[in-house]
């Protein structure tokens, strides 16, 4: 699969979708393979802080449970309901698939992400 070029990526394999003060945050293709079937996700509620690096969530899948990762700081503004009730979305198309959108406080921690390239590089 290629992986887009709009969105940054971490190494816990999260991407984030950055537009002005905002953004969307999901997991990778590699995430999801790794991870296998996805059969539920647990998010925070709309309000709380997330801060980069730290667990803002978990994924499990018939084969482990996993957590998710903040990519950059700031307020749970949604959360993706839909997967809910159809956490195989995530399987289907995790790039289109985002789980949270962040309020960000700090914009400039984008800077410290990696690239598409870099991603893939880190890939092998």
């Amino acid at each position: 699969m290629a992986y887009p070029s709009d969105v940054k990526y971490t190494k816990d394999h999260e991407w984030v979708r950055v537009s002005g003060d905002a953004a969307e945050i999901g997991i990778t293709d590699f995430a999801q393979q790794q991870l296998g079937d996805v059969v539920y996700v647990e998010l925070p509620e709309v309000g709380r802080t997330v801060t980069a690096g730290e667990a803002f969530g978990s994924i499990e899948s018939v084969k482990a449970v996993s957590e998710l990762f903040a990519p950059m700081s700031g307020e749970v503004t949604a959360v993706n309901e839909l997967l809910k009730t159809k956490p195989e979305t995530v399987n289907a198309d995790p790039h289109g698939t985002w789980m949270i959108t962040v309020r960000l406080t700090n914009p400039a921690e984008a800077a410290s992400l990696l690239d598409v390239g870099q991603y893939e590089g880190l890939l092998g």
